[in-house]
């Protein structure tokens, strides 16, 4: 296989830009993620790839939970607080309000346009990701006129 072309083509799958929160009693993650989609209307389910290797796999595992915070067009700068390590302090998750999710007490970052709560299902532990599947059990819309933040917008790739 040639392995440019099977970088470009994979990069070709669209993907919006997230940060995915989780927690575990005094232990908190919030991680930029990118690979994820919903794969079933009933029940509601996700799947999400998060790095195997990284804190957030490691608490979602332990905590069977996780909350999707999904930025709008504008949030850039929010996004990429979430690419280094888990900060908590003072209300701020990464220098960002936070409020508790009411299903799954993961952070709900105040800022973004909508956001999500999930309950792990199932996870394929395999390569360098962890995938969950997981059900929606909560959501919220704080701004419905928003425009969700695509990675390819951004200037940035993960992929290939």
């Amino acid at each position: 296989m040639d392995q440019e072309q099977k970088k470009l083509a994979l990069r070709a799958i669209n993907y919006g830009l997230h940060v995915l929160t989780a927690r575990d009693g005094d232990s908190y993650a919030a991680s930029g993620v990118n690979w994820l989609s919903q794969a079933s209307f009933e029940p509601p389910l996700i799947m999400v790839a998060v790095k195997a290797d990284s804190g957030a796999a490691a608490i979602v595992s332990s905590s069977g939970k996780f909350a999707v915070n999904v930025l709008a067009d504008d949030q850039l700068d929010i996004g990429k607080a979430f690419f280094r390590s888990t900060t908590v302090e003072d209300g701020l998750i990464n220098g960002q309000p936070f409020e508790e999710g009411p299903a799954t007490g993961s952070p709900l970052i105040t800022a973004t346009p909508w956001w999500f709560e999930c309950v792990v299902t199932d996870s394929v532990v395999r390569g360098d990701h962890t995938v969950f599947v997981a059900e929606v059990v909560e959501a919220g819309v704080r701004n419905p006129d928003a425009t969700p933040l695509l990675l390819r917008d951004t200037g940035m790739n993960y992929g290939g």
